[in-house]
């Protein structure tokens, strides 16, 4: 096995650059435990999730000089939607041109948990990326998968961290990282399964709003006209069709200036 290919299988099976396991998670605890509440109780937008991870990773990870999400779109593109300087965002964007870094390879779903290099410009597995990053000033990296659905298409994304110190993460900063992007994936799916319950709930309403204003324009025309419910609805169905107007549309405005308008008869 080649230097490159050793290196690539310790680090998918997280061990270190010597070959030894991070060092168990210790006193960060608590502060998780904060973050945790913070993001069950913060308002469940996507943005807002990402936004309070990226500032917990400056905060509890020593030497994180830059910090920034990926997030893998459906057809398999790759965008950094938070980032806590637009230096990261030059970074992240000079993975995605390449195809290779740590961030790009944790965003996939079949790619490592984690990745990272602490002399990236001489790392050989990122001969592009590497030297671009070093070459900007920043000589370490690590990015922690992330997994914010477990349903197909699985969109997956990354945390990512940029040191300026060569040699910067050690196996406490990976274990933060691991607890920051496990708080991210829980809260990014939270979040998401709380917009789609809003989003149906939106419809469900507007599918009533749109039953009762039929209902209502039904009423008018059965008033109005003398005919039965069917007939009614017949009359509204025809005239949808033949002025191009969605049906609630139509009952909606029949509902609102029943004393200003009047609908054609159907031709038998």
């Amino acid at each position: 096995m080649s230097v490159e290919e050793d290196e690539w299988a310790r680090e998918r099976s997280w061990f270190g650059a010597d070959g030894t396991r991070p060092a168990e998670a210790g006193p960060l605890a608590r502060q998780f435990a904060e973050l945790t509440r913070t993001l069950l109780d913060a308002t469940p937008t996507v943005g807002g999730v990402l936004k309070l991870v990226v500032g917990a990773a400056v905060e509890s990870i020593p030497d994180a000089d830059l910090v920034s999400i990926t997030l893998r779109d459906p057809d398999g593109r790759f965008h950094t939607p938070v980032e806590t300087d637009p230096i990261a965002l030059t970074l992240d964007e000079l993975q995605y041109r390449h195809g290779e870094g740590p961030c790009v390879e944790s965003a996939c779903p079949d790619g490592p948990a984690i990745g990272w290099s602490q002399d990236v410009g001489r790392d050989p597995r990122w001969p592009s990326f590497g030297p671009g990053t070093a070459a900007h000033g920043f000589h370490s990296v690590l990015a922690t998968a992330l997994i914010p659905d477990a349903r197909p298409p699985r969109l997956s994304g990354a945390l990512n961290i940029y040191s300026r110190k060569p040699g910067a993460f050690d196996g406490a900063a990976i274990d933060a990282a691991l607890l920051l992007a496990t708080h991210a994936s829980l809260a990014l799916a939270h979040s998401e399964a709380v917009a789609a319950a809003e989003l149906e709930a939106t419809h469900l309403r507007q599918a009533v709003e749109s039953r009762d204003v039929i209902g209502q324009a039904k009423g008018i025309l059965m008033q109005r006209r003398g005919i039965t419910a069917d007939e009614a609805f017949d009359v509204l169905r025809k005239a949808s069709q033949d002025l191009n107007v969605k049906l609630a549309d139509l009952a909606r405005t029949l509902a609102t200036r029943h004393t200003e308008l009047d609908l054609p008869v159907p031709e038998h």
